[in-house]
């Protein structure tokens, strides 16, 4: 009877020692898990801030700090005007790099991508989706664009112009100013002659290199404005051929006040 009696004594303090263990064991977990990580004096996004005396948690940027990479020193690579001697801008035509065959390659590709929907691929104002009865775009060979300095079309291409919008998400700096160097370069091949032809070059009809590409003889013909367009205006011979009045009037008049000429 003794022995079974020690027995059990020695079972219940062998349990009460395992019990007491792992309540150590719990303690020692629960002191771990604190809430120091989660509950840390840091700024959350979009909430306020008893730190600051504005309680603001978002901190306005320093003044005349500047991200890194955009420091933009050169104002006319990145706007297309510069700060005329009157306070106004002004358009120039200038190009801010120099044009290479490679820099005319990238223009084109890139008209012909953004532009063409519109101003069709040789800049008439035709493009497919006029077509199929868009607003007419600009003729880029009347006379009003042709008078335009070349950081005039870089200016339209970053800030949209009329029915066109804004490509400024679109085409990085450098592409505008490329598109705009084959804008000129596509200006001045609709108006060439045999004279501006270099001697010894080789001179091919629309219509012969359309058939050396497989397509059909006409798809280098004068293209008409069709009846699906939202403004059939009747030809105007000093806006070009296939003539058509463009998207906006002429730029109106700019009167500098006798002020700012002095």
């Amino acid at each position: 009877m003794n022995l079974a009696k020690d027995s059990r004594q020695l079972s219940v303090i062998s349990g009460q020692r395992t019990l007491a263990a792992i309540g150590c064991g719990v303690l020692l977990l629960m002191a771990g898990c604190r809430q120091d990580m989660q509950n840390q004096p840091k700024v959350i996004p979009q909430r306020g801030s008893e730190m600051f005396a504005d309680h603001r948690g978002a901190r306005p940027q320093v003044v005349n700090t500047v991200a890194r990479g955009q420091l933009r020193e050169d104002s006319y690579f990145y706007t297309g005007v510069i700060q005329g001697a009157n306070g106004y801008r002004e358009e120039q035509n200038l190009m801010p790099f120099p044009v290479t065959m490679d820099v005319l390659k990238r223009g084109q590709e890139r008209f012909n991508i953004y532009c063409t929907p519109c101003h069709s691929r040789v800049g008439n104002g035709l493009g497919a989706i006029v077509d199929r009865g868009y607003k007419p775009a600009a003729n880029l060979h009347d006379q009003v664009r042709l008078a335009q300095p070349v950081s005039h079309y870089f200016y339209v291409m970053t800030h949209g112009y009329g029915a066109m919008p804004d490509y400024s998400a679109q085409l990085t700096p450098e592409d505008r100013w490329a598109v705009a160097a084959y804008i000129r370069a596509l200006q001045l091949s609709q108006a060439a002659t045999a004279k501006d032809v270099p001697a010894g070059a080789q001179v091919k009809e629309l219509k012969d290199v359309a058939k050396e590409k497989n397509l059909p003889e006409g798809f280098a013909a004068p293209w008409a404005l069709p009846a699906t367009a939202v403004q059939a205006y009747p030809p105007v011979a000093k806006e070009g051929t296939p003539g058509m009045a463009p998207a906006n009037p002429g730029d109106p008049a700019i009167k500098i006040p006798v002020g700012k000429t002095q």
